[in-house]
């Protein structure tokens, strides 16, 4: 079989061998948990200030925007979910329905969208470290605050959290997961207390002029891409993650309903939290002087005379923003176990540690590539490149939706997408108009780059070697 028409029949997708198979071990609480872990992160507590900074007050609207293609895609992941109840999430939907090469790029794609954001969150959080460590007047050398080309020597924080979230995950899935809920309840609350503090001083006339820099995606004079759009791109990154809940498909212990549940639930939830929180930062302070910091929040509390909030706020975000990066991580290293235990990785890769469940070799080695890009890369720079990844991922899903109503309409679906051609094909375009016009040129190359290496690494190994391409050949 020729390596572009290969597909992994979608009944073996959902059943993986008894060998390779992980442990079932999650409920719905924790799929919203994950979910909400995931979502309400950086976005919130650091891209917020960034978003206003390209739009103004009409940051709103970019979320907003973002909030409706990315439930779009929320329904088609939760058909998919729960049809497939496997590892893999993207990946393993495209490999279903699209074929092996697609899989394969959107398997590619899925490393800038978990691995390349953990390590944009684990940067996020070090600045919340480095701005708690400098409130408290704690010795620190300011050079391990910073990774390279922030003008630092290494970016110790980020490395130590990256390793401790890989230690709680080799440990168990359940146990990680939780932690995770424990650490997500800490966040909401956190959050609330800021809407609360920050509500008291809403003023309407901050939000005038609304839209000071357009709708549309463009480049200012001083070489920014600003407006509703370019924002929109950028602060994408603060509402993926939900799809992050589909990767623990095999390890949910009543998929059919768990799934859709963590799915839909985390973003409805999240939603709600960024409005209310977004709405209540723009009418609390000027759009101009928050989006100059990386910690719009506390900067926000600082500013309105309420330090103890302030302190609270960023301890929380000491506390709770490593969900986001347990979340990111525990993706990753289901996607390259299943690429893996499909034979496109080294199959060695995708064992399973026998009393614990778990990829532990796979969880190393993600941990440890997080650790490394977040000593070095800055977080603008990440962010962008990881959106480009999920835009990628977003669109795989709503395709392989689609397709498969049309190629086999009559198979069962635990969760079946309302409207499905106008959800479908609004995600597709939505995702398709933020990748073309919202992003960055240099982040549109270096995507194609990556791939093309990534297409690079399949001929000289996973055609071949992968198991359809053993059992056909």
């Amino acid at each position: 079989m020729a390596f572009w028409n290969r597909r992994k029949p979608v009944d073996i997708a959902a059943e993986p061998d008894s060998a390779h198979r992980l442990k079932q071990t999650l409920t719905w609480p924790h799929l919203v948990a994950m979910g909400v872990g995931a979502i309400v992160g950086t976005g919130i507590y650091t891209l917020t200030g960034i978003g206003a900074g390209l739009a103004g007050p009409a940051v709103i609207l970019s979320f907003l925007l973002c909030g409706v293609i990315c439930a779009c895609a929320a329904f088609c992941y939760a058909e998919m979910a729960t049809l497939i109840p496997a590892a893999g999430s993207a990946y393993t939907y495209s490999y279903a329905v699209l074929g092996e090469l697609l899989a394969w790029i959107v398997g590619w794609s899925l490393v800038l969208e978990y691995t390349v954001a953990a390590s944009a969150v684990a940067v996020g959080w070090s600045a919340h470290v480095a701005e708690f460590i400098q409130n408290a007047g704690w010795p620190f050398p300011a050079a391990l605050l910073h990774g390279v080309t922030s003008g630092g020597a290494l970016d110790l924080p980020a490395v130590v959290i990256s390793a401790a979230v890989t230690i709680l995950l080799i440990v168990g899935t359940r146990e990680s997961a939780t932690v995770n809920l424990f650490l997500v309840i800490i966040k909401i609350a956190a959050l609330a207390l800021f809407v609360v503090l920050a509500g008291l001083a809403f003023n309407p006339a901050r939000f005038h002029p609304f839209l000071p820099y357009g709708f549309a995606a463009h480049v200012d004079a001083d070489g920014v891409k600003r407006g509703v759009l370019a924002a929109a791109a950028l602060v994408f990154f603060a509402f993926y993650g939900f799809d992050a809940v589909s990767t623990a498909a095999e390890e949910t212990k009543k998929p059919s309903r768990d799934l859709t549940i963590g799915i839909i639930g985390s973003m409805v939830l999240c939603t709600i939290i960024y409005m209310a929180v977004a709405a209540s930062a723009l009418g609390a302070s000027y759009f101009g002087d928050f989006s100059k910091t990386g910690a719009p929040l506390v900067y926000i509390l600082n500013s309105l005379k309420h330090g103890l909030a302030a302190q609270l706020v960023a301890s929380a975000a000491v506390v709770a923003l490593p969900t986001v990066i347990l979340v990111l991580m525990y993706g990753q290293s289901r996607i390259f176990f299943v690429m893996a235990r499909d034979g496109l990785l080294p199959s060695r890769l995708s064992a399973v540690h026998k009393t614990r469940g778990t990829p532990v070799l796979m969880t190393t080695l993600t941990g440890l590539v997080v650790a490394i890009m977040a000593a070095t890369l800055k977080l603008d720079q990440i962010a962008l490149l990881a959106n480009a990844g999920t835009l990628c991922a977003f669109v795989a899903v709503a395709a392989s939706m689609l397709v498969l109503r049309v190629r086999d309409p009559a198979r069962p679906r635990p969760f079946r997408t309302p409207a499905p051609w106008i959800m479908g094909p609004v995600c597709i375009i939505g995702c398709l108009y933020l990748f073309f016009t919202g992003l960055p040129a240099f982040t549109q190359r270096w995507f194609l780059f990556w791939n093309a290496i990534g297409i690079i690494i399949y001929f000289a190994y996973g055609a071949s070697r992968s198991r359809l391409a053993r059992v056909s050949g």
